[in-house]
């Protein structure tokens, strides 16, 4: 065979197979195409941007060996730079509870809310603001919205649900503050990468003492460990995927795990947004204590006996269609 019959032996073999792989080249446009399309519009960003929120490493803020000033600097420092966050795409599950999507926001210094629904409607409604917190469970028994004003919760059976003060909600989403007025010990080794800090309140009547979990490299809090003054462990919180902010350069996680073992409670959440220093709705209605029709409100600052310690219930089953 010649050389100019061999190259039109590889045209016509080359026209043959152009029509087959054309198509499989459509279809591969297709696929990317429509992973590029997922992507959007899940997140609202492209795909590289929101993979690199978890595959960067968080930029290192420490040296090795840092002392204990350096590091309550960087921690007390990130949470300087968070004055509020919201995510309107969390979602929360707790054992034997199916998991449920969630709207989650808060504004320092301790207001909260965090509300979860199903596709059928709400399940669970807790916040708190200046004045009063207060929580509400579709299928908690006895129905009520239970609220109790801040100034009462410490001999209020509010802590039989919630045993730790309102605003460690925000510290258990990363947003720590340390005050070097406190006791605070460390840093001490605890395994690869981490440090703990153990602190303990200097204010007269206060016993609660924390133990800090910390990133010896980023600096970011990764568990924090809340203690009575018997020592009874009473809420802890691991956080985790944590993201830097570009606009405040804030460091916060995506997953956070909070556990209260008085009150026998789990919860996780993963955050597929942060909104930070930029809430979606307004602070006055966000942070308003809502009512609920056929929930008669109910005071827990008041004798009203023991609470169950778990008031979550299972979301019922929604009413089968029949056609």
């Amino acid at each position: 065979m010649t050389l100019d019959e061999g190259r039109l032996r590889a045209r016509q073999c080359a026209t043959k197979l152009r029509p087959r792989q054309s198509a499989v080249a459509r279809r591969r446009h297709g696929w990317r195409l429509g992973l590029l399309l997922l992507c959007v519009s899940a997140s609202g960003a492209s795909c590289p941007n929101v993979l690199q929120q978890y595959t960067q490493p968080m930029p290192r803020a420490l040296p090795s060996g840092a002392p204990l000033t350096q590091i309550i600097d960087v921690i007390n420092d990130n949470s300087a730079r968070v004055q509020s966050v919201s995510t309107t795409r969390a979602t929360i599950s707790t054992p034997g509870v199916p998991s449920l999507s969630a709207n989650i926001a808060f504004q320092r210094p301790r207001s909260f809310r965090l509300i979860a629904q199903t596709f059928i409607g709400r399940e669970i409604d807790l916040g708190s603001n200046d004045e009063v917190l207060w929580f509400w469970i579709k299928h908690a028994q006895p129905p009520a919205l239970f609220y109790c004003r801040h100034d009462q919760f410490a001999t209020s059976a509010a802590r039989q649900i919630i045993p730790v003060e309102p605003e460690w909600l925000i510290e258990a989403f990363g947003v720590v503050t340390l005050n070097p007025a406190d006791h605070i010990e460390g840093p001490s080794p605890v395994g690869t990468g981490r440090v703990e800090i153990k602190t303990r309140a200097s204010a007269p009547g206060n016993g609660v003492s924390r133990i800090l979990i910390v990133d010896d490299s980023s600096g970011v809090v990764l568990e924090e460990h809340v203690y009575d003054a018997q020592g009874q462990r009473l809420a802890s919180a691991a956080m985790s995927k944590h993201v830097r902010d570009p606009a405040s350069g804030a460091r916060l996680p995506r997953h956070v795990e909070i556990k209260w073992p008085p009150a026998n409670f789990e919860l996780s959440v993963d955050m597929a947004d942060l909104h930070i220093n930029q809430l979606t709705a307004d602070p006055r209605e966000l942070f308003s204590k809502p009512s609920y029709s056929g929930y008669p409100e109910m005071d827990l600052a008041q004798p009203i006996g023991p609470l169950r310690p778990s008031v979550v219930g299972p979301p019922q089953a929604p009413p089968q269609v029949r056609y």
